[in-house]
């Protein structure tokens, strides 16, 4: 059986997510301890070793991520139950975890539960994603971010990053030293785990490092260090031109 704690400090969360594991998971997972708080939710883990965390992110006397970054049993998935904070939301998704918005729609939880659970026999270190996580909620410099791939997941500084292509639902990240790393997601996606202060969309295929941008040329293009070459989309000309610093 599977073994889930619950910390959020709704009673009525707390409650619906009992509600739901007894509905859509009675064979599957057992709740073994829940709590609306940070001092006894560290015990908790640290005490009970769960498979899967269900945490609300902003608890009355502290955050979620105060309980991860302090307790020393980091072997379960999460599955983090937020509102809508667009701060926390992309906390979660540079460091590539699960999340589910509040109200607790049924599609939502099932598929994230069951996503949870084909997870728990891959021994992937969470550690490392909930750091990256943190850093970034806490507004931490030097920002990094989890791209996950097929075969792995690679933590990745946003400085290393040259620019991003995409080939419809797949974008491709240029590193420095030559390192080229696919994602199967779109490049939208791929922009909003990017600060908006670093990067820049300059065409529908591409997003560039500002950082990296050495001049401009009329024929429609960036040239970046190591003579890179991007295209500029003729209607986003002007954008991009008034935001290159």
């Amino acid at each position: 059986m599977i073994r889930a704690i619950i910390i959020d400090d709704e009673s009525t969360i707390r409650k619906m997510v009992r509600e739901k594991i007894s509905l859509f998971f009675k064979d599957k997972i057992t709740i073994i301890a829940e709590t609306s708080n940070v001092k006894e939710g560290i015990v908790m883990i640290n005490n009970y070793q769960p498979d899967i965390l269900f945490l609300d992110i902003e608890l009355t006397d502290g955050t979620s991520f105060d309980i991860l970054n302090e307790v020393t049993y980091h072997n379960y998935q999460i599955i983090f139950i937020t509102g809508f904070s667009e701060h926390a939301i992309k906390a979660i998704k540079v460091g590539a975890l699960d999340y589910i918005l509040k109200p607790i729609d049924n599609d939502e939880f099932v598929e994230s539960t069951n996503k949870a659970i084909t997870e728990l026999d891959k021994n992937r270190n969470i550690k490392n994603f909930i750091n990256v996580s943190s850093d970034f909620f806490k507004g931490n410099k030097n920002k990094r971010i989890v791209l996950k791939t097929l075969s792995t997941h690679h933590i990745v500084n946003e400085n290393d990053i040259l620019y991003c292509k995409s080939e419809g639902m797949y974008t491709t990240f240029y590193l420095k030293n030559d390192l080229e790393i696919m994602i199967s997601k779109p490049l939208k996606s791929a922009e909003e785990l990017l600060s908006k202060s670093i990067f820049l969309k300059c065409h529908q295929s591409y997003i560039v490092n500002k950082d990296y941008v050495i001049k401009y040329i009329t024929e429609g293009f960036l040239i970046l260090k190591n003579d890179i070459k991007i295209p500029i989309a003729h209607r986003r000309k002007e954008f991009v031109l008034n935001n290159i610093d």
